[in-house]
C-alpha cells in the first residue's frame, strides 16, 4: 500500500510518501525548484518521492491525498466575498479566475503529471485541512493517545482546532472559523511590520524582545475579543483581508500611529513594540486554547501542528506552563506537513489501519525525510568541475572540523538526507563557534545577507542541555525556545533600549554570545547519537577541543533563497558568501583553495543544474 500525500496551490507546496503506514520520503517543492515557498503542484518533490520508495514507470500509487477540499474552500471564498459587495469585486475578480483554471482541479493536474510519468493512481482523497494537520502532529508522536491543537491562517473555514486522539482514531471536537483567525492576526502585524506575509513571521517573532508589549491592550479592546477557552473574535474594521489585497487598512494604520513599514526601510521602536505585542497576546491566546484543550479532551499529553505552532516562543511557554506532562510538535507544521498528513489520515482514519508507537520514540526518523547524494555523483561533480578537495572517511571528519570550528571557521555542512521542514537540523547547515562575540554580525552580514537583529539558534549535546539552559530536556526539532542558564549570563546594563539595534545586538548577554538573543533566550536543538551520530560525534569533539558542548546552527541558504538541496547547490553558496569550510558528506572543501568565484549568466548551466 503506497499513498502520496501533496500539499500545494498557496505556500510551501510539498510532498509524502507512505510505505504501509511507514514514512518514506517527503519534501518541499522549493528545495528542488529553487523559488523560496513555491506554491506549485510540487512535481520535483513527489518525483523524488515516488524514487524513494522504489515507484517507476509502471507501477500504482493506492491512493493519493491532497491536504484540503478545494471546492469547500472555493465555496467559503465566494461567501465571504459576495457579503463584502461592493469592496469584494476586485478580489473576486482576482481570485475566482484562479480556480477556474487551477485550483478547483487539482485532482486531474495530479492524475495528469503522475500519468506522464507512467504511475497510475488508485483512488484520490481530500482530507479537510486542519484534519491534516491534525493528523501530521498526532500520528506520528510517540503518544498513544492525546490532545491535538492546530492553528493557522485558513483552511477552509477553520482557522484552528482541537481533537483527540487514541491510538489510530482521531476525532476533531472544536474548531474555529474564518475570518476570526490568530494565524491571520499575527500575519497582519507581520506585514504592518514590514515583513512578507507567509515567511516573515519568524522575523517577528525574533524582533518582539527588543520591544516592549505598548500595544497589548489595544489589540485586545480594539482589534479582538479573547474567550477564557481561547476562541477569539476579530474586529473586521481594521482588516483588509477579507475584501483587499492587503492584511490592513488604513483604520489599523490609524491606531498605530501611521501607515505599515515599507520593506528595508529603518526599524523603528513602534514596529520592536508591536512585534512584542502581538507575540504577547499570541501567547496567551495559546495558552487559552492548551488549557481548553486540556479540560475538553482530558488528556496529558499535547500535539502541536499548523503555521503558528511554528512559533517556538510561545510553545517554550507552553511548556513550562506545566498544563501538559509532555509535548510533541510536528517539525514541518506548516502546509508542507499537511502532505504527510493527509497520507496519514488516509492510512489510520479513513482505513483503519492502526498505529505502532514507540514509548519516546517518534516516526519522523529525525524529520530527515528528503534525497541523499550518492558519494559517486559527489565525487563526478567535484571532479568534472577541477574542484579542489580533501576526503576524510569515519570520525577524521569530525576531527578535522571541529578544530576548524574551535579555530573560528565557519562551516557549511550537507550531509545524509535532507530535512523536511523548515528547520536545517544539520544536514543541510551552517555551523560556527558560539563563543565568538563577533559571530552573529558576521554570520547576519557576510554569509546570511539578512537583517541584523535576527539570532542565531544553538545545537547542543542532549545530555548536557541542562548545563547551558533553564527547562527544555529534548528538542530535537529546534521548536522550543528557552532562557539560558542564568549563571552563564552576564548582567543587563539597563541602556539597551537607547542603544542603535545594531549596537544592541552585539552586546554580548552570556558566555554564549552567538546564540544568546537579547531577552537572554534561545531557540535549542538538541542533538542525540540516534537521530543523527555524526553530528552528535562532531559536537563531541568540539567539547573535547573547547569544553563547550554547543554550536550556532543556521540553516545551509542566504536570504531569500531556499535551504541548499544538492552538492550543486551547496557549493554555489559556499562560493558566493563568507562561510570558510563546506563539507559535503565525506569530501572537504577549504575557501581558501578555490578558484575565484565567476557570477556569469550561465553559471547554473556550467554546473549542470539546468
Amino acid at each position: 500500500m503506497n499513498i502520496l500525500g501533496v500539499s500545494a496551490l498557496y505556500h510551501d507546496s510539498a510532498a509524502a510518501l507512505l510505505k504501509k503506514g511507514e514514512i518514506m520520503a517527503a519534501a518541499q517543492e522549493e528545495r528542488f525548484s529553487r523559488k523560496k515557498h513555491d506554491e506549485r503542484l510540487p512535481f520535483g518533490a513527489i518525483a523524488y518521492c515516488l524514487e524513494a520508495a522504489g515507484l517507476g514507470r509502471g507501477q500504482i500509487l493506492d491512493a493519493v491525498a491532497f491536504y484540503d477540499k478545494p471546492i469547500t474552500k472555493l465555496t467559503r471564498l465566494l461567501t465571504t466575498l459576495t457579503e463584502r459587495v461592493p469592496r469584494g469585486v476586485g478580489v473576486f475578480q482576482a481570485a475566482v479566475p484562479a480556480w477556474v483554471k487551477e485550483k478547483g482541479w487539482v485532482g486531474a493536474a495530479l492524475e495528469r503529471g503522475l500519468f506522464r510519468r507512467g504511475v497510475s493512481v488508485g483512488r484520490f482523497y481530500f482530507p479537510e485541512h486542519h484534519a491534516s494537520h491534525a493528523a501530521s502532529a498526532f500520528y506520528p508522536s510517540p503518544f498513544q493517545e492525546a490532545a491535538v491543537l492546530t492553528m493557522d491562517g485558513v483552511g477552509e473555514w477553520a482557522s484552528s482546532s482541537i481533537s483527540v486522539g487514541e491510538g489510530h482514531e482521531l476525532k476533531m471536537l472544536m474548531e474555529q472559523r474564518f475570518p476570526h483567525s490568530l494565524g491571520l492576526l499575527y500575519s497582519a502585524f507581520t506585514f504592518f511590520a514590514g515583513f512578507k506575509v507567509n515567511s516573515g513571521e519568524y522575523k517577528l517573532m525574533g524582533l518582539a524582545p527588543y520591544g516592549q508589549p505598548r500595544y497589548a491592550e489595544t489589540i485586545r479592546n480594539e482589534l479582538m475579543q479573547i474567550r477564557e477557552d481561547g476562541s477569539i473574535w476579530l474586529n473586521p474594521d481594521f482588516f483588509g483581508f477579507l475584501d483587499g489585497f492587503t492584511m490592513t487598512n488604513e483604520k489599523f494604520a490609524r491606531l498605530f500611529g501611521g501607515p505599515p513599514r515599507k520593506g528595508e526601510s529603518e526599524i523603528t521602536a513602534r514596529e520592536m513594540d508591536l512585534a512584542a505585542s502581538i507575540q504577547v497576546v499570541t501567547e496567551e491566546v495559546v495558552l487559552k486554547m492548551a488549557r481548553y484543550a486540556r479540560t475538553l479532551t482530558g488528556k496529558s499529553r499535547l500535539c502541536l501542528a499548523g503555521g503558528v505552532a511554528l512559533n517556538c516562543v510561545a510553545n517554550g511557554k507552553l511548556l513550562r506552563s506545566g498544563l501538559f506532562d509532555d509535548l510533541w510538535i510536528q517539525p514541518a507544521s506548516g502546509d508542507a506537513g499537511g502532505a504527510l498528513g493527509a497520507a496519514l489520515y488516509v492510512w489510520h482514519q479513513i482505513l483503519g489501519n492502526q498505529r505502532i508507537v514507540t514509548a519516546g520514540q517518534d516516526a519522523m526518523k529525525g524529520s530527515l525525510l528528503g534525497p541523499s547524494y550518492p558519494r559517486e555523483s559527489t565525487a563526478d561533480f567535484l571532479h568534472k568541475n577541477r574542484i579542489p578537495h580533501h576526503e576524510y572517511r569515519g570520525e577524521a571528519r569530525e576531527t578535522y572540523l571541529a578544530q576548524a570550528l574551535a579555530e573560528g571557521k565557519v562551516v557549511g555542512m550537507l550531509q545524509g538526507r535532507m530535512e523536511f521542514g523548515p528547520r536545517a537540523l544539520g544536514n543541510r547547515s551552517i555551523l560556527a563557534d558560539p563563543r565568538d562575540p563577533k559571530m552573529q554580525s558576521s554570520l547576519n552580514l557576510s554569509t546570511k545577507f539578512r537583517e541584523s537583529f535576527r539570532p542565531f539558534a544553538p545545537i547542543v549535546l542532549r545530555e548536557d542541555v541542562a548545563d547551558y539552559f533553564e527547562a527544555v530536556k529534548e528538542s530535537p526539532y529546534m521548536l522550543l525556545v528557552d532562557q539560558v542558564k542564568s549563571s552563564r549570563c552576564l548582567p543587563r546594563r539597563g541602556d539597551e533600549e537607547k542603544l542603535p539595534l545594531t549596537e544592541w545586538v552585539n552586546r554580548p548577554r552570556s558566555d554564549l554570545p552567538a546564540i544568546t538573543h537579547v531577552d537572554y533566550s534561545a531557540r535549542i536543538q538538541t542533538v542525540d547519537r540516534e537521530r543523527n551520530p555524526r553530528l552528535h560525534q562532531l559536537l563531541l569533539e568540539f567539547k573535547i577541543r573547547t569544553g563547550c558542548p554547543v554550536l550556532v546552527n543556521t540553516s545551509f541558504n542566504v536570504r531569500s533563497e531556499p535551504i541548499v538541496c544538492t552538492p550543486e547547490d551547496a557549493y554555489v553558496c559556499f562560493m558566493r558568501t563568507g562561510i570558510d569550510v563546506l563539507v559535503l558528506d565525506d569530501f572537504v572543501l577549504l575557501k581558501h583553495e578555490q578558484p575565484p568565484w565567476k557570477e556569469t549568466a550561465n553559471w547554473r548551466e556550467e554546473f549542470g543544474l539546468d
